[in-house]
């Protein structure tokens, strides 16, 4: 018997170290033992990532969150971008950033950048509802690495961002009551560096499906200690999301993992937390209630208080676990 289970061990550790065949599928995937998993691009095209390759210290050393680009988009220019320079108050008088408007930053997740569909689609959503300022951060410099070395940057980005926040409402006037971050995948951690990076005094942070892999026991991953209020909206969890809760609330839609409705691969499930982002910004109709455990919010079963998902509500308050159950199409 003890053979058996030795091998039956022996043959899962060869088969999560197997390379996967079938792109996108991670069902071979197995948390903290597995090397490959796919993962989307900027397109949503999966492309396979070795969890074991060494990160690159001479990029990290090159390229870090002094790269990090801030692009302004405001109801007087949309569509196409301002570029406000870190340290460079003329490129703030330059623009349309006005402090007396609320801020939204959005940041991008691996292998993305600042032209990434989900930067148009949340950038427009949040227009469409409010005057505001948004910044949408490339950091496609490190993003667009390996994904272990992009990783290991996370922390540079986020504590640049939040500096570079900082000095623009120190420069140009804004107000911390008034200031979301939104952050998709790594873009999640990136977020919550650069909220405790300014002592969590952001309103609200807001994670889209939170980087899973050497995420689970990291110091530097999304936390509730980076803003005021921090929520995350978990849809591949234990695969390429982080699963358990991260947040003052956690939403579980559709049980928080794959496949949700309308996809067939980890990598669609992965970024459906961005577009169910994007309509709860325009219409705010996704409602969540309250879980007793985690197990519930995966099942589904949960019938307790109400709280909607997502929104542009910066003044948003809530704890707790939450499911819902969304549609497999916009606005879902």
């Amino acid at each position: 018997m003890k053979l058996l289970v030795v091998l039956a061990a022996l043959v899962a550790l060869c088969a999560s170290h197997a390379l996967p065949t079938v792109p996108g599928d991670n069902s071979h995937y197995v948390e903290g033992e597995s090397r490959y998993i796919w993962m989307p691009d900027g397109e949503g095209k999966p492309v396979l990532v070795d969890l074991h390759e060494p990160v690159d210290e001479a990029l990290l050393n090159s390229r870090n969150g002094a790269n990090n680009a801030y692009w302004l988009f405001t109801r007087s220019n949309p569509n196409n971008a301002q570029v406000i320079v870190n340290g460079n108050a003329n490129t703030i008088w330059s623009s349309n950033y006005s402090g007396a408007r609320p801020l939204k930053v959005i940041v991008h997740g691996w292998n993305n950048n600042g032209n990434t569909a989900m930067n148009p689609l949340i950038t427009s959503a949040f227009l469409a509802v409010m005057d505001c300022n948004v910044i949408v951060v490339d950091w496609r410099a490190l993003a667009n690495s390996a994904y272990n070395t992009a990783a290991a940057g996370v922390p540079s980005v986020g504590q640049h961002l939040g500096n570079f926040v900082n000095w623009l409402i120190n420069t140009a006037g804004g107000n911390w009551n008034q200031v979301h971050f939104v952050g998709f995948s790594l873009g999640a951690h990136v977020v919550g560096n650069a909220g405790r990076q300014v002592s969590g005094r952001a309103a609200r942070i807001t994670g889209l499906d939170p980087a899973g892999p050497g995420w689970s026991n990291n110091g530097n991953a999304l936390n509730s200690n980076a803003g005021q209020y921090v929520e995350a909206i978990h849809t591949d969890g234990h695969l390429l999301g982080i699963f358990n809760p991260v947040a003052n609330a956690d939403f579980y839609p559709n049980g928080g993992k794959n496949p949700q409705p309308g996809c067939w691969a980890s990598t669609c499930s992965h970024g459906r937390s961005t577009e169910l982002f994007a309509s709860t910004v325009r219409h705010n109709h996704l409602i969540g209630r309250q879980c007793p455990n985690i197990w519930e919010a995966e099942l589904g079963t949960c019938s307790g208080a109400s709280l909607h998902m997502g929104n542009s509500v910066v003044s948003k308050r809530g704890n707790g676990l939450f499911a819902l159950r969304t549609g497999s199409a916009w606005p879902f």
